[in-house]
């Protein structure tokens, strides 16, 4: 066992969207009409020496424009946990979708940590297509170029290890840069896949969402999320509605909306 502090991991749901099977996996489904509901997550580690935010969702104005439903700023759903966005120092950014990026602004101390894949391809050629970028907001790409400029974005093109026990891991497939986050807990170590599995299901059955960049490197990194959690059970998908059945809710006030995962999921 590392001779780490283990971090208290939350994922704390700030949207939803009604979505159909069809919507999910890149290859044809046997029941493409049968209703698989979207969350929307952020997420957190913290332990005694420090906090890390894990992605900053999309603002309701997007949100909307997007035919989604905004149920709380995510900087509001990290109220509920106790954390206050304007006194975060760093976060992670696990790519640059708009609903991973959208309110960066709501963290005016905070550093960002991001991919530099990720960076070259939001600002090169391929956005001339507007396939390609159709899951970004210009303005979302305009805040992280001058967060660059302000020296608040740190970009990687590596593994890296931002603090004791916690550390992102460049596996591309979904995006460029797409970097889930491995963190120690009390459990061992649980990695916050982000969209490298949007859904239990998509890394199950190894189909990737049908957003893929790269279809190889999206299926590849199934295998790579098994090699750095400490079983299947430690790996959280970034908008499956099952996390919040699977784990507890800090307090009861907040079942349905923050789920603990330091803790053993249920099922």
């Amino acid at each position: 066992m590392p001779d780490i502090t283990p971090y208290r991991v939350y994922a704390c749901r700030y949207g939803a969207r009604e979505a159909t099977r069809r919507e999910h996996f890149i290859d044809p489904d046997p029941r493409p009409d049968v209703s698989m509901p979207m969350d929307y997550f952020v997420w957190v580690a913290t332990n005694d020496d420090r906090t890390i935010v894990i992605d900053t969702g999309y603002s309701a104005e997007v949100g909307t424009r997007r035919g989604r439903t905004h149920l709380r700023q995510p900087a509001d759903a990290l109220r509920l946990i106790g954390i206050d966005a304007e006194h975060v120092e760093d976060v992670v950014l696990t790519h640059f979708h708009y609903d991973h990026v959208g309110t960066v602004r709501d963290f005016p101390r905070a550093h960002f940590h991001a991919n530099a894949a990720d960076m070259q391809y939001v600002t090169g050629r391929e956005m001339h297509d507007p396939r390609e970028r159709g899951p970004y907001e210009i303005d979302d790409v305009s805040n992280l170029v001058r967060l660059l400029h302000e020296e608040r974005l740190t970009l990687y093109d590596a593994p890296a290890e931002l603090a004791p026990g916690l550390s992102i891991h460049h596996l591309g497939g979904h995006t460029p840069g797409i970097q889930p986050v491995r963190v120690w807990t009390q459990r061992g170590w649980v990695v916050l896949a982000s969209d490298v599995s949007h859904y239990y299901e998509n890394m199950e059955s190894g189909r990737p969402f049908p957003i893929t960049h790269d279809r190889k490197k999206a299926v590849a990194a199934f295998s790579a999320l098994r090699a750095l959690a400490d079983s299947p059970q430690h790996i959280v998908p970034g908008h499956d509605p099952r996390v919040l059945e699977r784990y507890p809710a800090p307090l009861l006030n907040l079942e349905g909306i923050v789920a603990r995962l330091d803790v053993p999921p249920s099922h």
